[in-house]
């Protein structure tokens, strides 16, 4: 029983790599799409636009399936169709990464777009008026305040990935979520209460993750919100 729990905790790390790798996308593509969305460009303003829309209306399960299983048979058709006959099967960790930072690389762009259009217009041009070029303003004016302004829909969107790396089971990952079913199935005959056993401890894991997830964004909260009043979040 005991080699089955430290089965379970060993499988945090990889929900960790999961979460940590899946967020560096999703920042990635949100920082792109809020740019684009910004932009006085019509067809990065329309690709921006049809990103965002239709991420968030499919479920994530759903995404998860289409891209790995659907993206798996695409990749062999086209390298078959240039006369690659070797069937490539995607990495599992990489799709996952990939899949879910690519979700909720959506919900960061609504995140960013809101947070720079809530910072006034007159301080970028105050800075050109200093001589400041485009990127030294976006770096020394829109970003600090920025990142004060998104810190609480990012805080949403970051615990919310984090309990949605528990679907990257379904395409054979052995994060904790499936070593925790492994073993449950394992001990079934010794306990009848090993399914709610193990589940618990998945769960008291994630609930340890996200609580040192908001300590760690509350500091970083009050850091950029240093001379600024208000609630928190």
């Amino acid at each position: 029983m005991e080699e089955y729990v430290f089965n379970v905790l060993a499988g945090a790390k990889l929900t960790l790599q999961v979460a940590g790798g899946s967020l560096v996308v999703a920042v990635v593509l949100g920082l792109l799409g809020a740019t684009a969305k910004l932009s006085t460009n019509k067809p990065l303003n329309w690709l921006a636009a049809l990103y965002s829309t239709i991420i968030r209306g499919i479920p994530e399960l759903v995404w998860m399936l289409l891209l790995f299983y659907g993206g798996q048979m695409l990749l062999n058709k086209v390298l078959e169709s240039v006369g690659y006959n070797d069937y490539v099967e995607i990495n599992p960790l990489f799709a996952g990464i990939v899949t879910i930072g690519f979700i909720y690389g959506a919900y960061m762009t609504e995140t960013f777009r809101g947070a720079i259009m809530a910072i006034p217009k007159g301080q970028s041009e105050a800075g050109y008026a200093f001589g400041m070029s485009r990127s030294r303003v976006f770096f020394r004016i829109v970003v600090p305040q920025m990142i004060r302004l998104a810190l609480p829909s990012f805080t949403n969107n970051w615990l919310v990935l984090i309990k949605a790396t528990a679907l990257v089971s379904v395409i054979g990952l052995t994060d904790m979520t499936m070593l925790a079913k492994q073993a449950s199935a394992a001990t079934r005959s010794l306990t009848p209460l090993a399914p709610m056993l193990f589940y618990l401890l998945v769960a008291a894991i994630y609930l340890a993750i996200t609580t040192v997830s908001l300590i760690v964004l509350k500091q970083l909260d009050k850091r950029y919100s240093m001379g600024v009043r208000k609630g928190e979040f």
